[in-house]
């Protein structure tokens, strides 16, 4: 058999085992949402034939010819039964693009279309497009909202990692055919993970929005910021305020940014968001949950404390390391909720639960107190309250938990 013939074979049954591998919950989790064993998508899951010249007179030995390197941060929407993501594929040269993957089921079997999205570009032309938040508005576009980055124009010309990135926006109806249109212009020197409001607030577009001072640096930017804009063909937001304030000490003490768009319910707007902070190793990126009311989008109601997902295991690991992060939810008809979440810059998972799950835990779990005799204090409250309970009950496995500790 000819080498040809022998790695095609190889490729081809590696990729049929994995699209088809069931994806089952990673059981007992912790009772707010399962994760699943595999990762939904990763650089192996794109079709062969955009890294491979499969024709065997051109390309005998069957060599890589354009390498996919990850498949990660990906916007997400359900339309019509099925389940569609808008990933941040990046090739082995470092440009990222978007790919649209369809599932029957959100969990497993996610295909790739058969080519990635032709994003249209500005007169400025982007360098590097990621991160599409996808969100289907009321006035009936699908809108995606995703960052764009540049050299920076100011920059010494030795310097080649300067960078400026602002909010690209383009539209479709289809996830085929997309529109683009002017970048969003905000007072802030550069902005990333904004994120649009899926209805109209007093006739307005809004927008979730992240000002930073540079590209890396947050500076005098605040946390999750929130304007309105009358026309997202020319979108312009004049004025921002932050909603949801960085704290020292914290898991957002460094940066944050809005997931995707926020989920309505009947309690509130219900958020998912990235916080980052500093540790020995770089910077950590984990989400957290908040909830904003329905009257007043930009007032936070419940902010549980802490972290609502964090990398774990092989999470852990990837180009940028201990890194959670989401840019794309869904809600089927089912009140059930999907999170799409990447580790370390690398692949992608899926974590689910439901909406009355995550309303649960955002009304019922404890704000950060701020300082560690507080935390001890609602811990110990929590305590006296279960062993006052246990001191009561009758089922067996209470009992079972009591002798843990004797």
């Amino acid at each position: 058999m000819s080498t040809y013939q022998t790695r095609l074979t190889q490729l081809v049954e590696a990729q049929e085992a994995l699209l088809s591998r069931p994806n089952p919950p990673v059981e007992p989790g912790n009772g707010i949402f399962n994760r699943h064993k595999h990762p939904v998508l990763t650089e192996k899951h794109a079709p062969l034939f955009w890294s491979y010249d499969l024709n065997p007179e051109t390309n005998p030995h069957l060599m890589e010819r354009i390498g996919v390197h990850c498949a990660f941060n990906s916007g997400a929407i359900y339309l019509d039964g099925k389940y569609y993501l808008c990933a941040r594929v990046e090739g082995n040269d470092r440009k990222s693009f978007f790919a649209i993957a369809e599932s029957p089921n959100g969990i497993d079997n996610f295909r790739f279309w058969d080519h990635p999205v032709t994003m249209p570009e500005t007169e400025n032309p982007d360098t590097n497009v990621y991160d599409m938040r996808m969100v289907k508005h009321e006035d009936g576009w699908i809108y995606g909202l995703f960052c764009t980055e540049r050299k920076d124009p100011k920059a010494a010309a030795f310097d080649l990692s300067s960078a400026v990135a602002q909010c690209g926006i383009a539209r479709t109806k289809d996830l085929k055919t997309w529109e683009r249109l002017p970048d969003l212009k905000t007072p802030s020197l550069q902005q990333r993970n904004v994120v649009l409001h899926p209805e109209f607030v007093d006739g307005k577009y809004a927008l979730y929005t992240r000002p930073q001072d540079g590209f890396i640096s947050t500076g005098s930017g605040g946390g999750i910021g929130w304007g309105l804009c009358s026309d997202m063909t020319n979108a312009v937001i004049e004025k921002e305020f932050i909603i949801d304030q960085r704290a020292y000490h914290t898991i957002k003490e460094t940066k944050n940014g809005q997931g995707d768009a926020p989920i309505k319910t009947d309690k509130g707007w219900l958020h998912i968001a990235h916080g980052v902070r500093g540790c020995a190793s770089g910077l950590r990126y984990v989400l957290y949950v908040f909830m904003t009311s329905l009257e007043d989008p930009t007032k936070e109601i419940y902010t549980p404390g802490g972290f609502f997902i964090a990398p774990e295991g092989e999470e852990l690991v990837g180009d940028v390391m201990n890194v959670a992060f989401t840019n794309g939810t869904i809600v089927n008809e089912k009140n059930e909720v999907f999170v799409y979440y990447a580790s370390s810059d690398t692949r992608l998972h899926v974590a689910t639960t439901t909406v009355d799950k995550l309303v649960d835990y955002a009304m019922n779990t404890p704000s950060d107190p701020l300082r560690s005799a507080a935390c001890v204090a609602q811990r110990n409250e929590l305590i006296d309250r279960n062993l006052a309970f246990m001191s009561k009950s009758d089922n067996p496995l209470i009992e079972r938990i009591k002798k843990l500790q004797a």
